[in-house]
């Protein structure tokens, strides 16, 4: 069913790409939605032998780490949902489906900080009152996936009205087509005990395994002794355990603590597990304790990883602090920060790998990078802490969901959701401050500038009264269609006057792989005039980026 799903939604991903509201050629939540049901299909087909239990695991598996843009990461948690409904069940009847498309739109829910109806959840969630009145007086499965699927094309239908910009665009919402397509295919399989095929059978994602690194530190510098962890079997269900997660916090570092509605899972770094304990114990019954002290576990580890050599090309990457064994051999130490940055275009790389970031992962506009891919670049950073930049706002959730599941190391995700802001948050970064002074000087810096982009219409659309043609040129300010215009120079010229002020300083711009470098300097030129008066430095730099001709800050 599954598989079946995945290639319906993945021969008609070019469908919903059309559909979402914003005329950039980034539209891209059937590819995102895509790649993640594909690289469940990819895990699933590569197992035998499974029962029900077990593929709903792989499946949420492989959703949670495959899952890319913030369309993936919310279906992620649908499958997630899905599987904890199947956890130790053989059979799923009429009643077991109902169930699970239950959970999984309530796991979907609970993902989103704001739920808006109008969305992928309101689909989900009248799909599943669907499934559930149909399975009160239906015992056949196929009539109840029937009737589950009528009612969610219908709640899709009635989206168009739900939210202002899909009534003015005349669409249905892009999520929730996404997942009407899964379920359709699903549904075919039910009814035919066929599999729809790919279209294009040369079609075929990958999911990449991570590779855990394994760190070499002096025993000294562990600060935190103990290794804590524990899961605990909630005295009553649903209980909130947000209190619990703030008071330990303070108390070690590497803190993971997942909730999921009748068992807490903790782990911690701390010199202190006997006040985690009771703090715990609070929650209900603890299961399954395990306490390691991480020195004394080091002194053996440290002495097998000297006699390790270390390659060259490791020790350029990493620029390590340097320890000789009695040999004079080379050990690499990880670094105490590290830094990940999402972005496209050779240019914008390279200044940002200058200002120190280790690992740029290609993607922004038109691929999204999955939870998988983020993990594995973590992974290659061999630092104890490492700042994950997304640099764009569909990326900020398999950031975080990366966070929520890296094991040997600290992720922290600075919300960054442009370019600009990611190199405002860098120069702001310090190395001789804590982890807490800098990641608070760095959510300040990517406030302290504003930031746009220019590109063009890829569909003839109505947004805000304002009538967009194809190919015309679009200014965004902070993700907002503020400006459409027919030459590019002019709609250039007219955001950067929108975004400057009495107090603006600096107005910097990078033009993109569709820009000649006369052009690029010709405008700057153009705008060191316009602002001579007003004492701002403008400057040009090569970003090389596709799709967006100009990102500007101004600063």
């Amino acid at each position: 069913m599954i598989i079946s799903g995945a290639n319906n939604l993945y021969n008609n991903k070019k469908i919903v790409d059309e559909l979402n509201v914003f005329p950039v050629p980034d539209g891209d939540t059937g590819t995102n939605m895509s790649l993640t049901v594909m690289a469940i299909a990819s895990e699933l087909d590569n197992k035998t032998d499974l029962t029900l239990a077990k593929a709903a695991d792989v499946m949420a598996f492989a959703a949670l780490r495959g899952a890319r843009g913030n369309s993936g990461v919310i279906l992620s948690q649908f499958f997630r949902g899905i599987a904890k409904s199947f956890k130790g069940k053989n059979q799923c009847g009429s009643e077991e489906l109902a169930l699970a498309l239950k959970e999984g739109a309530g796991a979907a829910y609970k993902a989103v900080m704001k739920p808006t109806e109008g969305t992928i959840l309101t689909v989900a969630r009248e799909v599943s009152i669907g499934a559930q009145l149909a399975a009160n007086t239906e015992k056949d499965i196929v009539t109840v996936m029937e009737k589950a699927v009528e009612r969610g094309n219908k709640a899709l239908a009635k989206t168009t009205q739900m939210l202002p910009a899909l009534k003015q665009a005349g669409v249905v919402d892009a999520g929730g087509q996404g997942w009407m397509f899964l379920l359709e295919g699903a549904l075919h399989f039910l009814k035919n005990n066929a599999v729809i095929e790919k279209e294009d059978a040369a079609f075929k994602e990958e999911v990449p395994k991570v590779k855990k690194s394994q760190k070499t530190i002096k025993t000294d510098d562990i600060k935190y002794r103990y290794c804590t962890e524990f899961i605990v079997e909630k005295k009553s269900k649903g209980l909130d355990v947000e209190d619990f997660r703030n008071t330990i916090s303070p108390k070690g570092d590497c803190m993971l603590v997942i909730d999921d509605e009748e068992i807490v899972k903790v782990h911690i770094h701390t010199n202190h597990p006997g006040f985690v304990l009771e703090e715990a114990i609070k929650l209900g019954e603890m299961i399954n304790l395990k306490i390691d002290n991480m020195k004394h576990q080091h002194k053996t580890i440290i002495k097998e990883t000297q006699k390790m050599p270390v390659s060259v090309e490791d020790k350029k990457k990493s620029k390590p602090r340097v320890k000789k064994d009695t040999k004079q051999k080379e050990i690499a130490l990880a670094k105490e920060f590290g830094f990940v940055a999402v972005c496209m275009g050779k240019g914008i790389t390279d200044i940002l790998k200058d200002l120190g970031v280790d690992k740029v992962i290609e993607g922004g506009q038109t691929m999204n990078p999955s939870t998988e891919d983020i993990l594995s670049a973590v992974n290659r950073v061999n630092a104890e802490t490492v700042y994950v930049l997304p640099n764009n706002k569909n990326i900020i959730m398999a950031a975080k969901q990366a966070a929520e599941l890296a094991e040997n190391k600290k992720i922290v995700v600075i919300e960054s959701i442009s370019i600009p802001q990611c190199i405002s948050a860098m120069m702001s970064f310090n190395d001789k401050k804590s982890e807490e002074i800098n990641t608070r000087n760095m959510i300040k810096a990517i406030g302290n500038v504003s930031s746009a982009q220019l590109t063009y219409a890829v569909r003839d659309t109505e947004i805000n009264s304002v009538k967009i043609k194809k190919d015309d040129i679009l200014g965004m300010i902070e993700g907002k269609i503020t400006h459409v215009g027919k030459d590019l120079d002019d709609v250039l010229c007219s955001v950067v006057s929108k975004m400057t002020d009495e107090d603006t300083e600096y107005i910097t711009v990078y033009y993109g792989k569709d820009i000649k470098k006369q052009q690029a300097e010709r405008m700057q030129k153009a705008l060191e005039a316009k602002y001579a008066d007003d004492e701002i430095e403008v400057s040009f730099k090569k970003g090389g980026q596709p799709l967006y001709y100009y990102i500007i800050a101004v600063e």
